[in-house]
């Protein structure tokens, strides 16, 4: 587990994982994917921070969602998973990160989520005083005190170094 005082919270799928839009939980899909980068952000990230994933899945639970992670390698790098459908609310709904931060024992102010949907992972997130980083693939690199944007997860270390985190 990553340093109790920095906690980062990632999206599922077009975030961690290739979301290719089946029906039923992801874990029984043919085929699975890691997005690109995505282990080698983890592996970056996890001596620093405590890495849980957070999603408005609606057709898995954090078991099926644990075993996607596992298929392709990202489950040993994150501490925990909050999903839409275990914890009975869904981004951006303010209560749905504060949740998430509170059982990780944290303040919202120590958090980030990253996520790749503005409506529902950075507006939720903002609105719920954590910080946010947007993964937007072509839409270039920008930095604010309290939101950064990227276009791939290499610069995941970067930016939330630039949010304090």
């Amino acid at each position: 587990m990553g340093r109790p005082g920095a906690l980062v919270l990632f999206d599922w799928g077009g975030t961690l994982m290739v979301d290719y839009g089946l029906p039923g939980p992801m874990a029984g899909w043919p085929e699975v994917a890691a997005v690109d980068g995505a282990g080698a952000a983890l592996a970056a990230l996890g001596p620093d921070h405590r890495l849980v994933l957070a999603t408005n899945a609606a057709d898995s639970d954090e078991a099926d969602i644990w075993r996607a992670l596992g298929r392709v390698g990202l489950a040993g790098y994150l501490d925990a998973v909050y999903c839409a459908r275990g914890l009975g609310l869904r981004k951006p709904d303010p209560a749905f990160f504060a949740a998430a931060v509170r059982d990780q024992g944290l303040r919202p102010e120590r958090a980030a989520m990253v996520g790749d949907g503005y409506a529902d992972d950075i507006r939720g997130a903002l609105s719920a005083g954590l910080k946010a980083v947007w993964l937007a693939p072509g839409r270039g690199c920008a930095l604010d005190r309290d939101l950064a944007v990227v276009g791939h997860l290499r610069e995941l270390p970067e930016a939330l170094a630039h949010l304090g985190l």
